[in-house]
């Protein structure tokens, strides 16, 4: 039978401090922290009831990508437009009055068993989406970057609070003892809004917060080997110098037991000890097929950057990473989902730098068995207007937005909700961001109202104190 008490409740117990992280890594190492093997009746793990997943890749489209021109076909936005039928006063977070209805400039077909409507800037993703599952009528709280970009990530409009990946991490625990559990892929043009805030432990113990990688750079991870100018500092000199650094860490933590930077500065230089024997592995893609590198694009320009991320992220979560996160875009008004210049122009390059590199990543999961128990998201922190700015663009909608998950779990083909005719607000089956939340983490054998960090005083969780699972799109 599974273990009656949960894991925050066995820390609790134990002691917090060098006491708590200790004791977690021996539960995690013996199965006893949710991680496969706790017991047969479990295979993936599971905290609270028996995960379907075991690993997560999240692709974020920073900026707000446009429902209506992707994956919400609107035929009453060709009907109304140029008609002024939006809302007369400017809504928060708009950056300008609502303009007249716009039709989408492109071009829509039904693809799949399920006759899904796709744009015609993603003809390599409308060919999976038999393996999908829809949100339609996703809703947020703000129409604004770094708030929405919070909310999605964290289940908070303000920083300081763990996300998603941290609150994973925290959960179950590693998979395996040599990468880290929570991974971040950015663009390399730059972070998303709020930085790494979105990447932030919050105040759970700071070990959970994303590992930042750049797999475009000669090396990934900074720092974890000595520049070539130092050429002394390798080897058993190497060993030794930070085997003493680790022994000066433990005692200066040892008079700090509260002060989880130390413990998270202790555990990351443990771990950079290991990548020095796993990282070089992992991110050479040259071991890789030519077949499998023309897949993900990587023979392309428009598509090397985001099909060298989205393989490395196969590769991470292959040899045990929990979670890797891929971004698309950094802040910003270029180069991103956010555009409110011209949606014709705009929204093409950075559609096809993605779909791609998506499309291969589902049929490579596939393909090596692993999509049975790994989860893939993809979002956005918002949508897009109905109505046109700037003549050609589209403004911030917090209204309603696309998601779509695949994998472990999923009910492949699934539509969860639909907007108004416009695509401005959802209708029904509104989905809330703390509703998506729910269920990832319901997905990884986690029940959200149980998953909780005492802190000021408040037991504190990913949802706050809402969010339901949405059932209608679970195999």
């Amino acid at each position: 039978m599974p273990l009656s008490f949960s894991r925050r409740d066995l820390l609790t117990t134990a002691g917090g401090g060098f006491g708590g992280v200790a004791l977690a890594h021996l539960l995690a190492g013996e199965g006893l922290a949710g991680v496969p093997g706790a017991d047969p009746a479990w295979p993936l793990g599971g905290i609270h009831h028996p995960a379907r997943a075991r690993r997560v890749i999240q692709l974020f489209m920073n900026g707000g990508a446009s429902p209506m021109d992707t994956f919400d076909f609107k035929p009453a936005l060709e009907k109304h437009h140029g008609e002024a039928l939006g809302p007369k006063e400017k809504p928060e977070g708009f950056t300008t009055p609502a303009g007249n209805v716009m039709k989408s400039p492109f071009g829509f077909a039904r693809h799949g068993e399920t006759g899904r409507w796709v744009s015609d800037v993603f003809p390599w993703q409308a060919r999976q989406v038999d393996r999908m599952a829809f949100l339609m009528a996703m809703k947020t709280t703000t129409n604004v970057h770094g708030p929405a970009s919070y909310m999605m990530n964290t289940g908070f409009m303000l920083p300081g609070f763990p996300c998603l990946g941290a609150w994973v991490s925290y959960g179950l625990g590693r998979i395996v003892d040599d990468l880290p559990e929570f991974v971040v892929l950015p663009d390399p043009r730059g972070l998303p809004y709020n930085q790494k805030g979105n990447f932030s432990a919050g105040f759970l113990p700071a070990r959970h917060q994303g590992t930042v990688v750049d797999p475009g750079r000669a090396d990934p991870i900074p720092d974890a080997f000595a520049a070539d100018v130092y050429p002394f500092a390798r080897g058993a000199a190497d060993r030794d110098t930070l085997a003493l650094i680790q022994r000066l860490n433990r005692r200066h933590a040892a008079a700090r037991p509260h002060d989880t930077r130390l413990e998270a500065r202790i555990a990351a230089g443990e771990l950079a000890a290991r990548l020095q024997l796993t990282a070089p592995a992992t991110f050479d893609l040259t071991t890789e097929s030519a077949a499998t590198r023309r897949a993900y694009g990587l023979d392309r320009p428009e598509t090397a950057d985001v099909g060298t991320r989205c393989l490395v992220a196969r590769r991470l979560i292959e040899r045990g990473t929990r979670f890797v996160q891929v971004w698309s875009g950094p802040q910003g008004a270029v180069n991103n989902w956010d555009n409110h210049g011209s949606i014709p122009k705009e929204l093409p390059p950075i559609a096809l730098s993605v779909d791609q590199p998506i499309a291969a990543l589902l049929d490579d999961l596939g393909a090596r068995g692993l999509l049975s128990d790994t989860l893939v998201i993809w979002t956005t922190e918002f949508g897009r207007t109905p109505f046109a700015q700037n003549n050609q663009g589209r403004d911030h909608n917090g209204g309603s937005f696309v998601t779509w998950l695949a994998g472990a779990g999923v009910r492949a083909g699934a539509t969860h909700g639909a907007s108004d005719d416009l695509g401005f607000q959802g209708a029904t089956g509104i989905t809330t961001v703390h509703d998506l939340q729910a269920t990832i983490l319901h997905l990884l054998g986690i029940d959200h109202t149980r998953l909780t960090f005492r802190t000021a005083g408040v037991d504190r969780r990913l949802t706050d104190v809402h969010g339901h699972v949405v059932q209608g799109i679970l195999a």
